[in-house]
């Protein structure tokens, strides 16, 4: 099985609401999905000062559902409106588990 996380600092124009929007339209995207076993996004707890604004984690069957979900249409489409205007810092990594 393969893990993405993703974590992404926002600019000073992301807004709650294009957070939460960002936060739907990746869940919806994650139940149309084959090969990807668990699906959670969403904005820091703010426990911890000085974390990253929001994080993607998303387990996966194999390295090819991973890349499928990666370059998917509607996910890149997701992305070009609404994280990719905002991001400040992004990290991300795939593991196998």
């Amino acid at each position: 099985m393969i893990r993405h996380v993703v974590v992404f600092s926002w600019d000073g124009e992301m807004t709650r609401e294009l957070e939460q929007q960002f936060t739907d339209e990746l869940t919806a995207l994650s139940a149309k999905l084959t090969g990807l076993r668990s699906y959670h996004a969403g904005p820091d707890a703010g426990i911890v000062e000085g974390n990253f604004d929001y994080a993607v984690v998303a387990d996966f069957d194999d390295a090819e559902s991973y890349l499928a979900y990666r370059d998917n249409a509607d996910h890149q489409d997701i992305i070009r409106r609404l994280s990719a205007p905002h991001v400040k810092n992004r990290a991300a990594v795939q593991y196998e588990i």
